[in-house]
């Protein structure tokens, strides 16, 4: 059995604001294997990049992490900005979103690869040029060579975003976290920049995890999926499983809203509503006001996220356990 290398246990993010505190993240478990492919996949503002911009120390100044998330035992919450830094780049990497503003416009490629193996494994200038190359190459970049020495302003979006997913990667991280990595790409690029994902993760038996609003992106790709709404998990899967027989009526309807090529655009059915006010979430399910199947219960009793089936979890009131076969 592939031993877990990264773990959340009641992991909570809040945020003070003006009006109020408002909680990103409530109370997530999460647990990872090396080499494993997790996604966590929701509508803007279910506490997907939060949730890992507080394992990286990364949160404004405004909002604050509690519970645990520990990298190989190691609770990363109780850490010093300078411990921090210590980890991050070398055993722990994120990929940002945003692939026009995710790299210095001022500095050029070559500084800003080469500055993390300096600082991170001691490398000379000369062996980090020499390995920062190399993983240029390995990401797919043409004329690697020449590319290195260019400003970020000189490069397509793709080919920036494969420079940051080189950044991330060459420390060699036991974890590498990539948040909506093909949102501001076409389609064609978006295919290659899953495919070297995949590539990558068995050549260095990294964990990845996946933050995507976007169930069809992370089908080929992740192992299990975690499903989120409003600062909760709603339901965990195998992909296989999700996207065959998915049960939460969230997660139906995130399906049922992604376009397929099986499926006419004319039959795409949108999530009616708006995500709740996390300042003033209601008593009972997050999801009862926007669900087509919701109960009076459902309004009052919040669910709690229980085992439904082998590796299968749930929160809905309404979902059963499967029985299983007498051995």
């Amino acid at each position: 059995m592939t031993e877990n290398i990264f773990k959340t246990e009641g992991l909570t993010v809040r945020f003070d604001t003006p009006d109020g505190e408002v909680q990103a993240v409530s109370g997530l478990n999460l647990e990872i294997a090396a080499g494993e492919t997790v996604a966590i996949v929701g509508e803007s503002g279910s506490g997907k990049s939060q949730t890992f911009l507080s394992v990286m120390g990364l949160l404004s100044k405004n909002g604050r992490a509690s519970g645990k998330a520990t990298l190989e035992g190691r609770d990363l919450l109780t850490m010093s900005a300078r411990e921090l830094d210590i980890y991050r780049g070398r055993d722990i990497s994120m990929v940002f979103q945003d692939p026009m503003t995710g790299l210095n416009p001022s500095l050029k490629i070559s500084r800003q690869l080469t500055e993390t193996l300096e600082v991170h494994q001691g490398c000379t200038r000369a062996e980090a040029d020499k390995r920062a190359i190399a993983m240029l190459e390995s990401v797919g970049i043409p004329d690697p060579k020449r590319r290195f020495r260019m400003y970020p302003h000189e490069l397509s979006g793709g080919m920036r975003q494969r420079v940051m997913i080189a950044m991330a990667l060459l420390c060699e991280p036991k974890l590498l976290v990539a948040d909506e990595p093909t949102t501001a790409l076409d389609v064609t690029i978006q295919a290659q920049i899953l495919e070297l994902f995949a590539d990558l993760k068995k050549r260095f038996n990294t964990a990845l995890v996946l933050i995507s609003h976007d169930l069809g992106v992370v089908a080929g790709l992740a192992d299990r999926v975690f499903v989120m709404y409003a600062g909760c998990v709603v339901e965990e899967a195998p992909v296989d499983d999700l996207f065959e027989n998915p049960k939460h009526p969230y997660t139906k309807a995130l399906l049922a809203s992604t376009p397929r090529i099986d499926t006419d655009l004319e039959n795409l059915e949108p999530i009616p509503g708006r995500p709740p006010n996390l300042q003033r979430l209601p008593k009972g399910c997050a999801f009862a006001a926007r669900c087509s199947v919701a109960e009076q219960q459902c309004r009052e009793i919040r669910p709690p996220l229980k085992g439904i089936a082998e590796k299968r979890t749930c929160a809905c009131l309404l979902v059963r356990a499967e029985e299983r076969e007498p051995a």
